[in-house]
């Protein structure tokens, strides 16, 4: 063969091998739809420790995001554009910006970066006036972000309202979530029965995920402790230890069982849970992923008392 032969097939070859690259690279970028599916749950769980719209907070981790698919988002797990200011001790990333080589936050986790929004929000004065909003007040708190000045756009509360509004992320506010299948239809997605048990959505047939760093999966219809742990090559009575259940309890289809010990904390993070009604502790203990004896403890009450509607419950600390 030529060298010009050899020359043209190596431009070939790499040119298809650049085709191969970019489409793949296209390939793996998440839409607006996948992105709300995969964090829709972290935003609601949000809305429950610091009372922050979950259709807010998902909308502004689409927009700030790129629905996940920005470079801070997928190198540094920032979902929410937070800038270091002075009070960040955490590891830090360089981007251009309104300026050049301004500071960004980089997280561990994208939890962690949900949690600092949050955090970010509730602890800012600025951004104080918002939580006196009735919590379904999408529109209210979108103009109060932007006259605060989270963002420097000019239609930066159209936008959010636009995407809570075209996605319909109000649901969301109700505790509500999309199908993963079919798109159009809503269900509860965090609930409780008669025993207080934490219910979610379930995506798909027990897969494994993790709630305060412990592994957990989501009852079907027609479960028991005992199929479960056959599955899942455990104890039937390891199930009823890990939940806190007294034997012979049945899960009800769509309750989080943990497959493992729950902690006896909460993360530096999450603090405090203000009770809402119907709660019971159990509900707390699972939904915080926290043994519930520890819980009654950190909070002086006796074993089987509930909270009332407003207490906060203490989740990492001794109450005083």
């Amino acid at each position: 063969m030529s060298k010009r032969c050899n020359r043209n097939m190596r431009h070939i070859i790499s040119f298809t091998f650049f085709i191969l690259l970019a489409t793949s690279a296209f390939s793996q970028n998440i839409t607006r739809d996948e992105y709300i599916r995969q964090w829709q749950l972290l935003a609601i769980e949000e809305m429950n420790r610091s009372g922050i719209p979950a259709s807010i907070t998902m909308a502004q981790g689409c927009l700030e995001s790129g629905n996940g698919n920005s470079e801070l988002s997928r190198k540094s797990n920032n979902h929410f554009g937070i800038k270091c200011k002075s009070s960040w001790k955490g590891k830090k990333v360089y981007y251009d910006d309104d300026r050049r080589n301004e500071c960004f936050r980089s997280y561990r986790s994208v939890e962690d970066s949900y949690i600092d929004h949050s955090n970010f929000l509730m602890e800012n004065p600025r951004y104080a006036s918002l939580f006196l909003l009735d919590p379904t007040d999408y529109k209210g708190w979108a103009k109060g972000l932007k006259k605060a000045g989270y963002a420097t756009a000019h239609d930066y509360d159209k936008r959010l309202i636009r995407i809570i509004e075209e996605n319909k992320l109000h649901r969301l506010d109700k505790k509500m979530t999309f199908s993963p299948m079919g798109g159009q239809t809503a269900h509860n997605v965090l609930d409780t029965d008669k025993t207080g048990a934490l219910t979610i959505k379930a995506f798909n047939s027990h897969k494994v995920s993790k709630i305060n760093r412990v592994k957990a999966v989501v009852a079907q219809k027609g479960d028991t402790y005992e199929i479960l742990a056959q599955e899942l090559g455990l104890k039937d009575w390891e199930l009823y230890k890990f939940n806190d259940q007294p034997p012979g309890h049945r899960p009800i289809p769509n309750e989080v069982v943990y497959i493992q010990y729950k902690k006896n904390k909460t993360s530096k993070n999450q603090l405090t849970h203000r009770a809402q009604e119907g709660e019971t502790m159990h509900y707390i203990s699972q939904l915080y992923g926290v043994k519930l004896n520890p819980l009654y403890r950190r909070n002086n009450m006796k074993k089987g008392e509930q909270p009332r509607l407003g207490q906060v419950i203490y989740l990492r600390k001794k109450k005083k």
